[in-house]
């Protein structure tokens, strides 16, 4: 009797242990940014902490910043799709070409400068366009961040003949195509390159946000920034938040439907909300650093949003040229952001 009741309880505990094997499960995500910045700060680690919480202890998301699992940021979006990470962000814009639709977001003076709006008109856009382009993935959001600015060495940006020979870092292959229309000379490079190509004189600044320009030290490295007049953004970014699919797909029902209750609109939004939770600090940061903060008048923020309408028109002719609906897609991304889609 002994030597049963103690196989059945040895039996038991390995089964106990299998099932515990089986359902807790450590996801891995992977970022570029510093912890500090505002998305791992404000939507990241509260997203993995409350999947944690959500999933009763069954879940546990860690985040790497800085790359730390390997790779380089252009890459993160196969480094998800091929299992070498469970997931991370990813700003599609960093392999030109790949993603052209989701370009359409990007495009000048396309979003508001309130990172939430033009968030989930991000997704909402997503959701009737770039399903297929991100299929080999599990999408858990689609965001963009605040209003991008001009940071740069000297004084602030007053008007158009002030880009004329700056050579400026530009994110994204929409908002290269506007410096150029400008006079600048664009340099496309990722964040992280960004404070090493200002520090060796690569660059003379670039277009990013508030809220990153704490934790890349544009305090130190420059002396001005620069936003244009009115409620659009000169541009703006677009990013996803995703998983491996296989991963996903590995969980049992009731795991998925916590990262399920975790994603779309609402996990959209509260991803762009972050960015504008840092922007207040960041630009308060460099306010008091003593750092010059310029807007471009209302007239010539008219004849910058003129020059982007031009980019606007040429990349429609370009991508209709690669069989997509150009005019299509602009007239979606706007009404996405005008909150109309359909």
């Amino acid at each position: 009797m002994t030597f049963l009741k103690t196989t059945a309880f040895a039996l038991f505990t390995v089964a106990s242990t299998s099932m515990a094997i089986a359902q807790d499960v450590t996801l891995r995500f992977q970022h570029f940014v510093s912890p500090k910045s505002a998305n791992p700060t404000y939507f990241m680690q509260p997203w993995a902490d409350k999947i944690e919480k959500d999933s009763g202890g069954r879940i546990k998301v860690e985040l790497y910043p800085f790359m730390q699992l390997g790779g380089k940021a252009p890459s993160q979006y196969d480094l998800i799709r091929d299992g070498a990470i469970d997931g991370g962000w990813v700003i599609p814009g960093y392999q030109p070409g790949r993603f052209p639709e989701a370009e359409a977001m990007e495009l000048p003076f396309m979003t508001t400068k309130k990172g939430e709006e033009a968030s989930r008109a991000a997704w909402m856009f997503t959701q009737k366009h770039l399903m297929d382009d991100f299929a080999d993935v599990h999408l858990i959001a689609a965001h963009m961040h605040g209003p991008g600015l001009v940071h740069k060495k000297g004084p602030a940006i007053a008007a158009i003949e002030d880009f004329k020979g700056l050579k400026l870092r530009g994110p994204s292959r929409p908002a290269t195509l506007l410096l150029k229309k400008l006079g600048a000379t664009p340099v496309g490079m990722p964040v992280p390159a960004f404070p090493e190509a200002l520090s060796k004189g690569v660059v003379d600044g670039g277009v990013i946000t508030w809220e990153m320009s704490p934790s890349l030290k544009l305090d130190e490295l420059t002396d001005s920034h620069t936003d244009v007049a009115g409620d659009q953004a000169l541009y703006n970014l677009y990013f996803i938040w995703a998983m491996n699919k296989a991963k996903y797909e590995s969980l049992p029902d009731d795991l998925k439907a916590v990262i399920d209750a975790n994603s779309g609109l609402e996990a959209s939004g509260w991803a762009g909300r972050a960015h504008d939770e840092g922007d207040v600090g960041g630009k308060a940061q460099m306010a008091d650093a003593g750092n010059e903060i310029g807007v471009i008048s209302e007239d010539e923020t008219a004849q910058i949003k003129a020059l982007g309408d031009e980019v606007i028109t040429e990349w429609i002719a370009e991508a209709t040229a690669k069989g997509l609906d150009g005019a299509g897609l602009v007239e979606d991304a706007r009404a996405a952001v005008a909150g109309t889609l359909k």
